[in-house]
């Protein structure tokens, strides 16, 4: 962070897998946060992003355009295009990150540019545009119709799901001296936790024996045959488990 404003670097590589067949990978762009001392928040997206399709060979490439305040270009703008997968430009895009997207199909490329062919395109058409929030959106922190309903209670779910945590749930309702004390009482089993964790590192390291600790209950940690970096993959029980509220393998997270 510097002169108020931080950077946030997403590490390591989306993985979207569709049941219909298509297998997309890409890495997400640098997010900034201005104004984090003084003035109002707000935040943009630089970078470049790359989106491959492993089944067929396409790749799409967005440049999120920073923002300038010298620059005639539209804020939180975005171009690019699909390349197919003898590298030949096939689709052009362009949009702005928080409003809409659209796409053009190529119809020539001609010459170079300096560095960049040019390229002809189709009158472009829509292919994704924001839904926009309903009249209390304001009133609601900003927060769009899916993140008002990520808190929702729902019956049969994990004991270690983020909605039964019960300095949250007071929150909600109301109670926000009693959601503090049981947020600092949560806190502290965390606190806890960790120390008899590495007590116990502490204890097999001295009698020279392998420490396991804490393991994901619903991931195995694997190597990612795309890029060749340690990933943790679902392994397809927790809705099993939920089905049958098994919860045995869950550990005691809240009060």
């Amino acid at each position: 962070m510097w002169c108020g404003v931080a950077q946030v670097v997403p590490l390591g590589v989306v993985h979207l897998e569709l049941v219909r067949g298509g297998h997309f990978t890409w890495h997400k762009v640098t997010t900034v946060v201005h104004n984090i001392i003084v003035g109002k928040l707000w935040v943009d997206h630089q970078g470049d992003m790359e989106i491959r399709n492993h089944q067929k060979g396409h790749v799409a490439r967005l440049k999120f355009q920073p923002y300038s305040y010298f620059s005639r270009e539209p804020p939180r703008r975005v171009t690019g295009f699909v390349s197919d997968p003898d590298g030949n430009p096939v689709w052009v895009l362009q949009g702005t990150w928080d409003s809409q997207m659209e796409y053009a199909r190529v119809v020539s490329t001609t010459g170079s540019q300096g560095s960049r062919p040019v390229i002809e395109s189709a009158s472009p058409r829509p292919v994704w545009k924001r839904r926009l929030p309903g009249e209390e959106y304001e009133r609601m922190y900003n927060f769009t119709v899916l993140a008002c309903q990520l808190n929702e209670p729902e019956d049969g779910v994990a004991p270690t799901d983020s909605r039964r945590r019960p300095d949250q749930r007071l929150m909600e309702e109301g109670n926000w001296d009693e959601a503090n004390q049981v947020k600092l009482q949560l806190e502290e089993k965390q606190r806890a936790t960790r120390r008899q964790r590495e007590a116990e590192a502490e204890a097999a390291a001295a009698q020279g024996r392998p420490y396991v600790g804490h393991e994901p209950a619903w991931f195995r940690k694997e190597t990612d045959p795309v890029t060749g970096n340690p990933i943790h993959v679902y392994q397809n029980e927790y809705w099993g488990c939920k089905e049958q509220s098994k919860w045995d393998r869950c550990p005691s997270i809240y009060l």
